[in-house]
């Protein structure tokens, strides 16, 4: 057969260690080109035009009112979606992971669903519902209830983009951890409430705090669904990117670029975080996984 199909031979040639590190060196230097191009140099970018005009100028821009209405905006939005989104997610994941039922399969499907939709078409179909020419808008307008272009439309919109995080962080970790300590507990006399608490907690709670901490991060630095739904209304509706986009609109980089400069310091501080705790739950996996070994 090598005779018939020499060329067949020569393409099949494996790697030698030269070829292997020299497509080492250019693949590493390929990421850290795309790191320095598409990550580092844009920080840099934001902390330099933020400190253009000195400290002091940096200080007076977040401390304007407009910022400030911005920043208590997003932490209010952020403390209201994340808690719930939280709810959500362990209870989505413990249903998955540990039962069986109908419509499981779809239930998985909807959780992925914020992943494929734009931000933007989320904000549309809220105004859509409960805008004023909404579905039941003229209801909402009747008991004065206002939901788009206030707190409660940006609240929604905000679940709609955060609600899968959690869910998918925990739903392949409790699926890897399986459920033989939960049935034993509930074997030796504890209720649903106490296993959940004592030994599903305990098992996920690295992941539990990942999963909450990428849905903050998207919480706050959420722009597109937001941007439909509130309004723009200034020191009311925006929330901190959007400050971001109004300053720049109008001319004043300086305050733009420093309330960019806290939505990239929080990038920063999640990925330092999420770095820690993948590496915290790969040590509590190894140590499960040899002490069940032994």
């Amino acid at each position: 057969m090598s005779a018939m199909n020499p060329s067949f031979s020569r393409r099949a040639k494996p790697l030698t260690l030269n070829d292997s590190v020299w497509l080492r060196h250019t693949l590493v230097i390929i990421s850290l080109l795309t790191i320095v191009l598409f990550l580092i140099l844009p920080l840099a970018t934001v902390l330099i035009e933020a400190f253009a005009k000195g400290w002091s100028t940096y200080a007076a821009s977040l401390a304007e009112p407009d910022a400030l209405a911005a920043m208590r905006l997003t932490l209010l939005v952020a403390a209201i979606t994340v808690p719930l989104t939280t709810v959500f997610g362990v209870s989505a994941a413990w249903a998955i992971a540990r039962f069986e039922f109908w419509g499981k399969n779809l239930l998985i499907t909807l959780i992925d669903l914020p992943f494929s939709v734009s931000p933007v078409i989320a904000g549309l179909i809220y105004v859509l519902i409960f805008g004023a020419q909404g579905w039941i808008g003229p209801w909402l307008s009747d008991h004065d209830i206002k939901v788009i272009f206030a707190v409660p439309g940006i609240v929604l919109a905000t679940l709609f983009v955060t609600f899968p995080f959690v869910a998918r962080e925990l739903i392949p970790l409790m699926q890897e951890i399986g459920h033989e300590e939960e049935e034993a507990a509930l074997s030796l006399g504890a209720n649903g409430w106490q296993t959940f608490f004592k030994i599903t907690v305990p098992n996920i709670k690295w992941g539990l705090l990942y999963g909450v901490l990428l849905c903050n991060a998207r919480a706050m630095g959420e722009f597109g669904a937001v941007s439909v739904v509130s309004g723009h209304i200034r020191g009311l509706t925006n929330t901190l990117p959007l400050h971001v986009e109004t300053s720049y609109n109008e001319y004043d980089f300086v305050g733009a670029f420093a309330s960019a400069s806290l939505l990239a310091g929080l990038a920063v501080v999640t990925l330092v975080v999420k770095t820690f705790l993948e590496w915290k739950q790969k040590q509590d996996l190894k140590a499960a996984r040899q002490a069940a070994a032994e």
